[in-house]
């Protein structure tokens, strides 16, 4: 106890005002609101290798690795403008994120009720073979999605969501935008992927949706009008879904990831893959 009392009065925390822990308070925060702003993107997973790349360059030091400390030396020389470059997107979108925290909507996760207009909805899309593309929002906001698209902010519905893309609508070619018990927006369009891995098999629905989920957490619903197939889009990954039912589980699954996962609890998928 007499060795833990002469660190601390030993550390700077020992003569620090009250300014100075309203200033480490002020930096808390911004910090976790900027990780909150990042959760459930790809830049989050990239912020995460960064930190353990800082955790070797300290390491190195301490255990006597000097090649290897003095090339991350030289190599963080250059991390601020990486950073900007590689995550110019997703900065853009925290900074967005930020105004509409703000001054925008409250963001909310789809609940059942929605869940089942939009089952019901894509069903009946898929057997007249009208292609759709829906966007279930979940940790990521996908406000910024939104830009250049038809503001709805209506409540989620099947006869709307119908409306919206049948091919007589100037919406149907555009995604549909769910957010908590709303359709906020319509016609709205997504990146398309670039992957090459991706099939040649899919359209631009699919690539737009696999895009969507590559950057984001978002889960994504693809009617294709060729075959009048429903396939829910998650991670990058397309899986076609059997039925009404199969889509119900595998929805409520995706919708359930995180918590799952910070329960320790696999879903479906992860346990048949083990």
């Amino acid at each position: 106890m007499s060795w833990l009392l002469y660190q601390i009065e030993q550390s700077p925390l020992a003569t620090a005002s009250i300014i100075d822990w309203v200033d480490i308070a002020i930096l808390a925060w911004l910090a976790y609101r900027g990780l909150l702003f990042l959760r459930g993107t790809r830049a989050m997973q990239s912020l995460i290798g960064l930190g353990v790349l800082g955790l070797v360059y300290v390491l190195s030091d301490d255990i006597g690795l000097h090649t290897l400390h003095w090339v991350l030396d030289n190599l963080f020389v250059w991390l601020v403008l990486a950073i900007v470059i590689l995550f110019q997107d997703d900065i853009r979108r925290a900074l967005a994120r930020a105004g509409g925290t703000v001054f925008g909507r409250t963001q909310r996760r789809a609940d059942a009720p929605v869940l089942e207009e939009v089952i019901r909805a894509c069903f009946l899309l898929a057997k007249r073979k009208i292609g759709a593309l829906i966007a279930i929002e979940r940790t990521a906001d996908l406000a910024s999605y939104a830009e250049g698209a038809h503001v709805l902010d209506a409540s989620a519905s099947t006869e709307l969501i119908q409306s919206v893309f049948h091919p007589t609508s100037p919406l149907h070619d555009g995604a549909v935008l769910v957010s908590g018990s709303r359709v906020f927006a319509a016609g709205a369009f997504l990146p398309i992927s670039l992957s090459k891995e991706v099939s040649r098999a899919y359209g631009t629905r699919h690539r737009a949706a696999i895009g969507l989920t590559e950057e984001t957490d978002a889960i994504c619903l693809v009617v294709s009008e060729e075959r009048g197939t429903v396939s829910l889009v998650q991670s990058g990954k397309v899986v076609p879904v059997a039925d009404a039912n199969d889509l119900r589980q595998r929805l409520r699954e995706g919708m359930e990831r995180g918590r799952k996962h910070e329960a320790g609890t696999p879903t479906r998928d992860e346990a048949s893959d083990a």
